[in-house]
């Protein structure tokens, strides 16, 4: 008991001193990839899930293993704080708004991102969801290849455990169930934001979700006024690759990974083509899907089991990346060092 209301206290503490100012969502208008040479290396930019930072070993790791596999090419790890363990309190604590806005401006004025012609992207659990924000949002510099692992792209019906003694990701999570859709907890719990509430009888959002949602209902153009923006932006990609993990038991349901719908009732699953968002083309993912630009792949293992051979494969076939011919690989196939790193509960 004590625990808990020293946990509270010091959280409500912490959130009374965020700004409890909402900002709009600006979409930026579409900006066309270049026709760069394919063989061109450009740059990666790489987003990170909830828990984990920007600075972490196994990101860095990754960083060498694109620049080995794609000599020339600048790597990027998305952050919102340089301090990593800001970085990674602000994975749970945050407007995802304000958040996107400022990666969104990070990235259109860092010397070596502003400057290429485009930009491939690697997003990691929830920062699959939020990279595809920002292309829809933002878009600039333009993205060519998306690709994300484990994403929650039709958000989550249920919230997972914290790892023990992971205080931040307690309270957040005690402040999700306490009070989802307030205005309160969608303005500051990273989680809440792309909570997903359906009506089980017509396959749509709830009421409450369309109404309250600070963040997903907005991207997945899912209110009855649609941003064209969003559809232009996500459908001028080259390539969207989803992953999902075949035993994943920490992003419920893990088919929000390729957007489908499953009924919380009947375990019934609606893939992304029968759903009304696709045959009306909310977000562009049919017109995506009619140039041969969607791909839904799936990996072993539970959520974020990850090795190496997994992430060569989707370097070298998710990109276009030619493997340089001078990379060779001494070292057998091991596990990337994620599974030290990160937790079941890791979103």
């Amino acid at each position: 008991m004590r625990l808990t209301k020293f946990l509270s206290s010091t959280l409500f503490s912490l959130l009374a001193a965020l700004s409890a100012t909402s900002i709009p969502a600006t979409a930026h208008p579409t900006t066309t990839v270049s026709d760069a040479a394919d063989s061109a290396p450009i740059p990666f930019i790489i987003w990170h899930g909830l828990g984990d930072n920007y600075a972490n070993d196994w990101l860095l790791e990754l960083g060498d293993l694109i620049q080995a596999l794609h000599p020339g090419s600048f790597v990027y790890n998305i952050r919102l704080d340089e301090d990593p363990s800001s970085d990674r309190t602000a994975t749970f604590l945050g407007n995802l708004t304000t958040q996107l806005a400022s990666v969104c401006a990070d990235l259109a004025t860092h010397p070596i991102l502003s400057a290429a012609p485009a930009v491939n992207a690697l997003g990691f659990s929830q920062g699959g969801q939020f990279l595809r924000g920002y292309v829809e949002r933002c878009n600039a510099p333009p993205v060519r290849r998306l690709v994300t692992f484990g994403a929650q792209h039709n958000g989550i019906a249920e919230f997972e455990r914290c790892g023990d003694g992971d205080w931040i990701c307690k309270g957040a999570m005690g402040l999700l169930h306490w009070n989802t859709w307030s205005g309160f907890v969608q303005g500051r719990v990273v989680p809440a934001q792309y909570y997903r509430e359906t009506n089980n009888e017509t396959g749509l959002g709830s009421d409450a979700y369309l109404e309250n949602s600070n963040w997903l209902a907005d991207v997945n153009n899912e209110r009855a006024e649609k941003n064209e923006t969003y559809k232009a932006n996500l459908a001028s990609l080259e390539k969207f690759v989803m992953y999902v993990f075949e035993n994943d038991t920490t992003v419920i349901p893990k088919e929000s990974g390729w957007f489908a719908e499953v009924n919380t009732d009947t375990g019934n699953v609606t893939a992304l083509r029968d759903r009304k968002m696709y045959k009306e083309d909310w977000l562009g993912l049919r017109e995506l899907d009619e140039k041969d630009g969607l791909a839904f792949r799936t990996v072993p293992g539970g959520h974020m089991h990850l090795n190496d051979t997994i992430l060569k494969k989707s370097l070298l076939e998710d990109f276009g990346v030619k493997r340089s011919s001078s990379y060779e690989s001494a070292e057998p196939e091991r596990d990337s060092d994620i599974q030290n790193v990160l937790g079941d509960w890791e979103l």
